[in-house]
């Protein structure tokens, strides 16, 4: 999979407070990300999101937000994800 330097990724549960919160963040910060509810996929997709969650974040934990500078910051942290998008 071919990603974007820029691209910034969120793997969140439907059900998660901590991901809500998170979307909320970086939608007041005009943040473009890419939202994928791992909960809302089955079969094949949510093993292959699955595995690629477990590459950045092996304990599998939401939010688990990747941004394309290389930096993964898992949990709702409002200064990581400042400081890595440069808010």
């Amino acid at each position: 999979m071919s990603e974007d330097s820029n691209e910034v990724k969120l793997f969140a549960l439907s059900t998660c407070v901590h991901c809500k919160n998170t979307k909320q963040y970086l939608e007041e910060h005009g943040v473009d990300y890419k939202c994928v509810f791992v909960d809302q996929l089955e079969g094949d997709e949510r093993k292959a999101v699955l595995e690629e969650i477990r590459a950045h974040n092996p304990k599998l934990s939401f939010p688990t937000l990747v941004c394309g500078n290389g930096r993964v910051i898992v949990g709702f942290h409002k200064e990581d994800i400042k400081e890595a998008l440069h808010l």
